[in-house]
């Protein structure tokens, strides 16, 4: 991989990148906390996030439960982007102010490399299946193919097996899937057994994305990035270390009833 996230942070506050159309500044910045358990299913998903709007764009960045103090973030509301994404900022925060940058800059809407498609509107379980089936979609791998799976989405696991591949499932949190699976916390341990990965942007974050793309280069392993968090800092890596993406940005799929859509990336098109 010829670059790393932080590449991207470095490049950003150099000036590089197309100029904003809404100006630099993050007109909000906000936590946001939930907790979600899909019918019939046995796990209560709890996922915190950090959220910088600039203009039309929003960028998200996941955080671990108390990582980041609630109130703080909404102090940093006003502040230029730069602001945010320097170094002496949390992590987290620096990653969904460059989103957002990255967002604003180039809309994923009228993206013309992008593919959309429309989660329908409905329950929450009709439109995590319709998710997860859409990131499936992206996978090119044989039946009996092994997929690593780095963060764990029981309805995802599922979509995986119903292509017909076999899915090794890694998380830092969970330790057995719906099926009571095992679930690895190790990322290498399961895409050095893997033909194909599919990653969270949540490891944009946490900051095991790099590593992750590194290790998938060294085994020449297609990789694939399911990213609510993080999408258009992961955009930037189609063809320089991911092979496809599946990006939705705010609001999640998981905020609304109503149809939304998400934006389907493959290197090539």
């Amino acid at each position: 991989m010829s670059r790393a996230v932080a590449d991207l942070l470095d490049e950003a506050l150099t000036g590089g990148g197309d100029p904003l159309p809404d100006g630099d500044t993050a007109t909000s910045v906000f936590w946001l906390g939930h907790g979600t358990r899909l019918a019939g299913g046995p796990v209560t998903y709890r996922n915190h996030y950090v959220l910088v709007r600039c203009g039309r764009a929003f960028g998200a960045a996941s955080v671990r439960a108390g990582e980041l103090d609630p109130v703080a973030c909404q102090d940093l509301s006003g502040l230029p982007l730069a602001e945010l994404m320097a170094p002496g900022q949390p992590y987290p925060v620096r990653i969904a102010a460059l989103d957002a940058r990255l967002a604003a800059a180039r809309p994923f809407a009228t993206d013309p490399a992008a593919e959309r498609v429309e989660l329908p509107a409905g329950t929450p379980e009709t439109r995590a299946l319709a998710r997860d089936a859409a990131v499936a979609g992206l996978l090119d791998v044989p039946a009996g193919a092994r997929v690593a799976l780095i963060g764990v989405v029981n309805p995802l696991v599922a979509a995986i097996r119903e292509r017909g591949a076999q899915c090794l499932p890694c998380d830092l949190d969970l330790r057995r899937t719906q099926w009571d699976d095992p679930v690895s916390d190790s990322a290498d341990e399961v895409i050095d057994a893997a033909d194909a990965v599919v990653a969270t942007g949540m490891t944009l974050a946490n900051g095991t994305f790099d590593r992750i793309v590194a290790r998938c280069g060294e085994r020449g392993v297609p990789l694939t990035v399911y990213a609510q968090t993080g999408a258009a800092v992961a955009r930037a890596f189609l063809g320089d270390g991911i092979a496809a993406l599946s990006a939705e940005p705010f609001p999640f799929s998981q905020f609304s009833a109503d149809a939304t859509a998400l934006y389907r990336y493959r290197t090539g098109r």
